[in-house]
């Protein structure tokens, strides 16, 4: 581990260099990226439109949460062992995240779609900018968009390890 109190040129290219190739923290990264092009994917087939928002915002298919989560514990796995403190913290980081995706984000998504259901009703009667717009609907993830988010980190993780061998 290399200390910054100098802070010559040295030390901060070497800081540098240790981000850029820490394998844990590269491969989460990574595999929050292909998760959330999938969601543009999926959207594609599912909707036929291509919507690059897709790419930036939670929710959807898969759970780009999950994903993340599940690869961080897996690189973990690899690196430091199933038997290690690291790898127990990451697998309950994991559980309160995926928990978070699929319970109480999933609910607040639901509850966001009857309180816009709601608006328009009154919008009906009221003028819409004394209503604001509409809340987000597309928040959490139901358990299978977090099933396979999880399964999508894993593979990600376990693949990538495999060809670089870390």
């Amino acid at each position: 581990m290399v200390s910054c109190k100098g802070g010559n040129l040295q030390t901060i290219n070497t800081m540098f260099n240790e981000l850029i190739t820490n394998q844990i923290l590269i491969v989460p990264i990574f595999a929050w990226a292909v998760a959330q092009f999938l969601k543009v994917v999926v959207v594609l087939q599912q909707k036929k439109r291509l919507d690059f928002r897709y790419f930036v915002i939670s929710g959807g298919m898969p759970s780009s949460h999950s994903t993340f989560v599940s690869a961080l514990a897996t690189a973990i796995a690899f690196s430091d062992g199933l038997g290690s403190v690291t790898f127990a913290i990451a697998v309950i980081f994991a559980f309160v995240v995926m928990y978070d995706a699929a319970g109480i984000r999933h609910s607040v998504g639901q509850q966001a779609v009857v309180l816009n259901r709601l608006l328009r009703e009154i919008g009906e009667r009221r003028p819409a900018t004394v209503l604001g717009r509409d809340f987000r609907e597309l928040i959490g993830h139901t358990p299978f968009q977090v099933l396979v988010g999880g399964l999508l980190g894993i593979g990600i993780a376990t693949l990538w390890i495999s060809i670089t061998d870390v």
